[in-house]
């Protein structure tokens, strides 16, 4: 049982015939959920509206692949409803395994739910166990509330700074919890570290196990709390490769760099993952079937470059790149002190353009968030939630928010989202009858007297305006590089993306040649994933670009090892 004062998860095991086979497979999980079992459908529905009633969740719903009163994705879709946070599984006696799948698999790729596999034969069916626990995972990091809470936050709930620490926070895989400073628990707090932080401490207070506290703290402090230094930047001597940027195109490069014995220094501002980590799912990363989490596939990938001898420096921002001439290390600088490298990866990727509505701005983090937030829609149950952008990270949150928010608006300039979405993702979101499309708007106002509470919708084609209720709303506006700390001498298109390879002007190539393909015009500078002009804006081509940048990092090196 659950130590926590709420109800223990709920697996939902829902079969006729075989439930017996389905109970005997899912013993195991016994200890720590709640295993029910439902012989129908409306049984089922009605178990999950029960434990909801009851103030306790369903975490995953498993059904055989033939019900007694109504189809497998009939069934989600009314069990979704009953159960909108639940993962979905099919897990399909053997004898209806071959006979089911080519009806039901089409319903995965539209999202009707989440997996189909095949029901244990037998004892320790470890690869059937491990997509159970990779789906019972993902519920937990994303719909459930923490067991065991390693960061306390002494905050005001609408503290400015509040929601990018919870975001930093989310995106790292740490498990916290808000606590007003005048609360029980946080006057508890408050006198344990007071010989730190004294009697009136500048809040956010962050307050984690084994470090000290972070007073008015922000995404940045606390990220130099927890991965860097806040003193500084200390890196002595000249390394092999810097790498500017955490997200999925630098831990790419940093994990191949790495493991061919260079030495390497990641440097990103605030959470590991860049935009990247902030994706609820991802379903068409190669390797990963069932999809995976943003946030869950940026730890993997900065593990296994610390597996490799990567160092990872957090919470400075680069300043500037001062290029070594005539063969000498370039200078990165940062704040907190500068790095030197023979090399250097630009993977700084991009950020969500602004909105620039004054209304709106001024609301950012009490209702209105840029990027996914995850953090923010566990707190949106029953809300009409809105979200602006039409690329797979508007559709991934749209999907995600959908969990929980009574309604969600996708809003597009476009006239289609097919024109900038994955087709996985518009079948999902067609699928979904929570998630409605509005094409051809934009919102020109919103207010709020704490938070928001309303926006004004724009017709692009007729210029006319509806005012609707909102209380959410998700800013994921195309994108702007973070290359402003870039010299003169590295090129850039007229956007502000680093030029690379042929896409470098003629009248700046060297000796008549152009650079390398991932090569800028400063030698021995590179640039990979979003921030490159021309790029694919895809998680799975930036990993690409920052592992087919390391050959060109090892030709520069290699006169200077010799």
């Amino acid at each position: 049982m659950s130590t926590s004062s709420t109800p223990t998860p709920v697996v939902l095991l829902v079969a006729d015939e075989h439930l017996d086979d389905l109970r005997t497979g899912f013993a195991r999980y016994t200890a720590e959920y709640d295993v029910r079992c439902a012989r129908t459908c409306a049984e089922a529905e009605a178990t999950a509206r029960a434990v909801r009633d009851a103030g306790g969740a369903v975490a995953l719903v498993v059904t055989d692949a033939v019900l007694p009163d109504a189809p497998v994705l009939a069934a989600f879709a009314r069990l979704r409803e009953a159960a909108p946070t639940a993962r979905r599984l099919v897990a399909a006696h053997w004898e209806h395994f071959l006979t089911a799948a080519d009806d039901l698999r089409p319903g995965m790729a539209k999202g009707k739910y989440d997996a189909f596999l095949l029901m244990p034969r037998g004892t320790r069916d470890e690869e059937f166990h491990h997509a159970v626990t990779e789906l019972l995972s993902d519920w937990a990091s994303t719909a459930a509330g923490p067991e065991v809470v390693s960061v306390k936050i002494l905050s005001a709930a609408d503290h400015p700074e509040l929601h990018g620490v919870r975001d930093f926070l989310d995106r790292m895989g740490m498990p916290y919890k808000v606590v007003d400073p005048g609360s029980e628990v946080g006057l508890a707090v408050r006198q344990a570290h007071a010989a730190e932080v004294g009697d009136d401490p500048a809040y956010p207070l962050v307050v984690a196990m084994n470090r000290p506290p972070v007073q008015a703290a922000t995404a940045r402090s606390v990220a130099a709390s927890f991965y860097g230094s806040a003193e500084g930047v200390d890196v002595p001597g000249v390394i092999d490769l810097c790498v500017v940027g955490g997200g999925p195109a630098g831990l790419a490069a940093a994990v191949y760099a790495a493991s061919e014995g260079l030495s390497v220094v990641v440097l990103e501002a605030e959470a590991i993952g860049g935009q990247a980590g902030t994706s609820s799912m991802i379903r068409n990363y190669l390797g990963f079937p069932r999809g995976i989490s943003g946030m869950r596939l940026a730890q993997r990938a900065r593990n296994q470059a610390l597996r490799f001898g990567t160092r990872f420096v957090t919470g400075w921002r680069v300043e500037a790149l001062e290029p070594g001439a005539d063969g000498a290390p370039h200078t990165v600088v940062t704040d907190g002190g500068s790095v030197r490298a023979r090399s250097v990866v630009v993977a700084t990727g991009v950020a969500y353009r602004k909105l620039r509505v004054d209304g709106v701005e001024e609301l950012v983090g009490r209702g209105v968030y840029y990027g996914a937030a995850m953090s923010a829609a566990r707190e949106l149950e029953g809300a009409d939630v809105y979200v602006v952008g039409g690329g797979n990270s508007a559709g991934q949150a749209a999907v995600h928010l959908a969990r929980f928010a009574r309604s969600v608006t996708i809003l597009v300039r476009r006239p289609s989202l097919a024109e900038t979405m994955s087709q996985y993702l518009v079948n999902e979101i067609e699928y979904t009858d929570r998630i409605h499309v509005r094409t051809c708007t934009e919102v020109t106002d919103g207010g709020g007297d704490a938070r928001l509470e309303w926006l004004e919708l724009t017709d692009t084609t007729d210029g006319r305006t509806e005012r609707v209720e909102a209380q959410g709303l998700f800013l994921l506006l195309g994108a702007e590089p973070h290359c402003d700390w870039l010299p003169d001498d590295v090129a850039r298109d007229p956007r502000g993306f680093v030029l690379t390879g042929r896409d470098v002007p003629r009248e700046r190539w060297a000796h008549g040649l152009p650079p390398e393909n991932l090569a800028t015009t400063v030698p021995g500078v590179f640039a990979a994933g979003d921030v490159r002009a021309g790029s694919m804006k895809r998680v799975a081509s930036a990993s690409g670009e920052g592992a087919s940048v390391v050959p060109l990092v090892h030709a520069w090196l290699t006169p200077a090892q010799e």
